[in-house]
């Protein structure tokens, strides 16, 4: 599996082999490893202090010499239906935004990869002050134990992890693989590869390393339209990324994993919202297990388009699945908060040093 080099001072980022290994250093046994990384990811403990199954001289030790470095709270949006967006704080004082969706099943956690976005879509608020840094695998993590401190006193837990938040996840390829490691593993967050969706914009490179990886996560491919003319006005990626790349590989996603694809198709009036362009997509994507996900496209202000009325949108899921495709349209959650990716931070925007 490729993950990135661990830096020795970021404790959240570090694996139960890694901790292992850092307090054999310091003269401690390994067992010690396991108990801190339990308490760090299922109690979420802030501080070494908080560590109660450890002596005080070994807090001390590793509160001078490894300080933890948890996200801070900023600013909390909660929505009627059950929605928080949260931004959250780095210890650099940059910002990232966090999303937690109540659902039939219980709750999933979108999480941020990235400070910014550097793919420029045009339609997204993430992108719009482009990338300032990457995340690394502990900030990641740390937003789903964030997510599960808030969902706490429900006697709950998130269930479901989306990496779909900030940035483009697989152009920080090696930070997100070191994160799914941590989530999944049963001694702390313990969330099922099979419960973990990453999305991508289509760095189809990427795309090939996360199928020949193993792990049995679903990828939603960001496609938004079907052809190289109308995805590169939109997608500057498809320049580099064309579809004639990006379909196989889909299908390659697929053959390697057994996992269907998902495909996010967000509406825009009078863009890629008509019957003919609903026909092309059908025709694109069929013959192998897939899913569309049609998303009614949150207003941003700094972008022109508006959404496509909801007759549009059903006519457009009734053609898609006449193609034998499965078909849904996203359930509209938090209407009453800074729903778009990107828009919380930009009201929260903090300058970036030089």
């Amino acid at each position: 599996m490729t993950r990135s080099r661990v830096d020795w001072g970021d404790v959240l980022s570090m694996t139960p082999a890694e901790l292992a290994q850092l307090l054999h250093d310091e003269g401690q046994p390994r067992f010690r490893a396991r108990q801190l990384f339990e308490w760090l990811w299922r109690q979420r403990a802030e501080s070494y202090d908080a560590v109660r199954v450890w002596p005080k001289t070994l807090q001390q030790v590793m509160a001078q010499r490894y300080p933890l470095r948890r996200l801070t709270p900023v600013e909390t949006q909660a929505a009627e239906d059950g929605t928080t967006k949260l931004l959250l704080a780095m210890q650099d004082s940059q910002r990232v935004e966090t999303v937690l969706l109540p659902h039939r099943y219980g709750y999933s956690v979108c999480v941020s990869s990235q400070v910014g976005c550097a793919m420029g879509c045009k339609f997204c608020a993430s992108g719009l002050k482009g990338r300032v840094r990457q995340l690394t695998a502990g900030e990641m993590a740390d937003q789903v134990a964030f997510a599960n401190r808030i969902l706490a006193p429900q006697g709950t837990r998130v269930s479901r992890v989306d990496v779909m938040g900030i940035g483009e996840p697989l152009d920080n390829f090696a930070a997100l693989m070191r994160f799914l490691e941590l989530v999944h593993d049963p001694a702390g967050l313990n969330i099922s590869y099979r419960h973990i969706t990453v999305s991508t914009s289509g760095l189809v490179p990427r795309m090939k390393q996360l199928a020949d990886s193993g792990l049995p996560v679903t990828l939603a491919v960001s496609l938004h339209a079907p052809n190289d003319r109308l995805r590169l006005q939109l997608m500057p990626i498809n320049r580099a990324y064309p579809l004639t790349q990006l379909i196989p590989m889909c299908r390659y996603y697929v053959e390697k994993t057994g996992r269907r694809l998902t495909f996010e198709y967000l509406l825009l009036k009078g863009v890629n919202d008509d019957e003919a362009t609903a026909h092309e997509l059908g025709r694109l994507i069929r013959g192998f297990p897939n899913h569309v996900n049609l998303i009614p496209w949150n207003p941003v202000e700094e972008h022109p388009f508006k959404p496509s009325p909801f007759a549009h949108v059903r006519r457009f899921q009734g053609i898609v699945q006449e193609y034998g495709i499965s078909c849904t349209i996203r359930r509209e959650l938090g209407q009453e908060i800074d729903a778009a990716c990107g828009q919380l931070r930009l009201g929260e925007e903090v300058p970036v040093s030089p």
